[in-house]
């Protein structure tokens, strides 16, 4: 007989070396979502320990604003998901786009 078992870890290491279960993960009631408990929310989705749409129902977030956890935390990290450096990021992405946008004009003299 073929036995299976839930395929999720029971605890994984988190962005910062500490053991994270679902246990240890922030509380469902979180509303100050500072740089290190969004880092242990996407560390435990992308590690399997809880599903996207578990994360998104304990805690009320919108599918768009963890993918923007995600792409923050690949990008650079902890440090990413900072609200400053997410604002310094969001700054920089819109002036190469209004450059990029820029026409050039071809002078003659």
């Amino acid at each position: 007989m073929i036995e299976y078992s839930n395929s999720r870890p029971a605890r994984i290491i988190g962005p910062n070396n500490q053991i994270l279960t679902r246990e240890t993960l922030p509380p469902a009631n979180t509303t100050r979502w500072v740089a290190h408990r969004k880092a242990q929310i996407v560390a435990a989705v992308e590690s399997g320990l809880m599903s996207i749409d578990e994360v998104i129902q304990r805690y009320g977030l919108s599918i768009e604003e963890f993918a923007g956890w995600q792409r923050a935390m690949d990008r650079a990290g902890v440090a990413g998901l900072r609200i400053a450096w997410l604002q310094k990021d969001r700054a920089e992405h819109r002036r190469a786009k209004g450059k990029a946008g820029t026409k050039l004009r071809l002078v003659t003299h």
